[in-house]
């Protein structure tokens, strides 16, 4: 088999119109794309192999907590729904970030969050710390009723 015919074939350079209905939500943590602690969802909007290509949708739950991670891609992330809180910003849909091979985040989804990711590079597959990301305290406080309800009782 000729080798570059393998290769041209991973290449996925098809048109795409996708209607968001038409792709169901699959568990992040069973996907093992992002490799973050378990409570995210994505689709899949297209994944080019050959080129590192991952453009897809993210939905974190209210309360979420995105570890201080890097990974061997950049990745460019607009705000769909909900509030994305890092780097001392309060992210609104519309707002952007974009992060490479350098530590990032802990990234905070108080009220829950949806954004749309490019992914380009070597791997998606975040590298964090568990015993420092098991140490955070959130310092965003939630403005929803259902980011309310998931950060539970106030306590003195």
């Amino acid at each position: 088999m000729n080798q570059n015919t393998q290769t041209e074939n991973d290449y996925d350079h098809s048109f795409k119109a996708i209607h968001d209905h038409e792709l169901p939500w699959q568990d992040g943590a069973q996907n093992e794309l992002l490799s973050l602690p378990k409570g995210v969802e994505v689709k899949i909007l297209a994944h080019d192999k050959a080129m590192g290509r991952i453009d897809m949708k993210v939905r974190f739950p209210a309360g979420y907590v995105e570890p201080e991670h890097l990974h061997k891609s950049w990745h460019s992330i607009c705000v769909l729904k909900g509030r994305m809180c890092v780097a001392g910003k309060d992210l609104r849909p519309g707002d952007y970030v974009f992060g490479w091979d350098a530590l990032h985040g802990p990234y905070e989804y108080p009220d829950g969050c949806e954004v749309f990711v490019v992914f380009m590079g070597d791997g998606i597959q975040h590298q964090w710390d568990a015993e420092k990301h098991a140490g955070h305290k959130p310092s965003w406080k939630p403005e929803t009723e259902g980011g309310i309800a998931a950060a539970g009782p106030v306590t003195s």
